[in-house]
């Protein structure tokens, strides 16, 4: 079977079984039907698919690609030695993949009042953190790389924080921008994570406008605000100049699309049919166990991508 390449009708004419049926489904028979590439770069993370795929990460690599995914992430891809980012890249070079976002600022995302703040000590952690990310990027071929602006200060008024973070993004794209490299804000939802300086889609979208830099935009992660703000798709409507990302997870649970509220075919026809061309992640668990779970999260976006283009 030829990989990238063998895509075509062999499922073109009969839908694979549906993903409650999957748990009774012969896997290896569902993994060997060719799949044609789906209509949006779906991005699939390392373990996702491991147990029909195997542990090594480029079978899982090349087991998406099969499968009709065009795009991959992984959060934690700057923490990866060099060898194995070169030997990543080389097979999602070969494979056609696109790299999707890395986290860029673990130094200052989580547990610290750090762009609340814009410490120095903050502002020089965040720099040299972007700097790395510079090199893992030119690496892997990143365009895209995920930024959390840290925790709320409750002891200074929400306009000092902004400023604050406004001038530290803007001391960001001074690195990124010239690379012609992307830093995504991320909006966290206050259930998952309580107390971070960014969640909502509107905040993230005037920091952007405040900065205004093409370095800096907005990751829209949607399981995050269905729980935070909902309202999905007035939201994307009203943020679209600035949002260069899109994550996905089913709410409640965090798992793969049609096993919560969202309805993710409406959503993925709607940013579909306004062009978008970027990757949408799938930060998400499996909803089911083994190799079965496996194939039930490739059977959910291949029933969450069956929409008409300009429909």
């Amino acid at each position: 079977m030829q990989r990238r390449h063998f895509l075509q009708a062999g499922l073109a004419g009969a839908a694979l079984p549906a993903a409650s049926r999957l748990a009774t489904a012969e896997p290896q028979e569902l993994a060997d039907q060719g799949q044609e590439a789906f209509k949006l770069k779906y991005a699939p993370h390392f373990g996702m698919f491991s147990r029909a795929a195997g542990d090594d990460s480029v079978a899982q690599l090349e087991w998406a690609a099969d499968h009709g995914f065009t795009a991959w992430e992984d959060n934690q891809m700057a923490n990866r030695d060099v060898a194995e980012q070169q030997r990543l890249a080389a097979a999602m070079d070969r494979l056609g993949i696109t790299m999707g976002v890395f986290v860029a600022n673990f130094g200052t995302a989580f547990g610290k009042q750090s762009f609340s703040t814009a410490s120095k000590e903050h502002v020089e952690n965040f720099e040299g953190d972007l700097r790395k990310a510079v090199e893992v990027a030119k690496r892997v071929h990143a365009k895209c790389m995920t930024i959390v602006l840290g925790d709320l200060e409750p002891r200074l008024a929400p306009e000092f924080q902004h400023s604050n973070a406004i001038e530290m993004l803007k001391r960001g794209a001074a690195i990124f921008e010239p690379e012609d490299l992307v830093m995504v804000m991320e909006p966290l939802n206050f259930r998952d994570h309580p107390g971070m300086l960014l969640s909502r889609i509107p905040q993230a979208h005037m920091l952007c406008k405040a900065v205004d830099s093409p370095a800096v935009k907005v990751l829209f992660d949607i399981y995050h605000q269905q729980i935070t703000e909902g309202n999905l798709i007035p939201n994307i409507d009203a943020a679209w100049d600035e949002i260069a990302y899109f994550q996905v997870g089913d709410n409640p649970g965090r798992n793969e699309p049609t096993t919560g509220e969202i309805n993710y075919l409406n959503v993925f026809r709607h940013i579909a049919n306004k062009g978008f061309g970027g990757v949408v992640g799938m930060e998400h668990g499996n909803s089911q166990g083994g190799e079965a779970g496996d194939l039930a999260v490739l059977e959910a976006y291949r029933a969450s991508d069956r929409f008409e283009l300009g429909q």
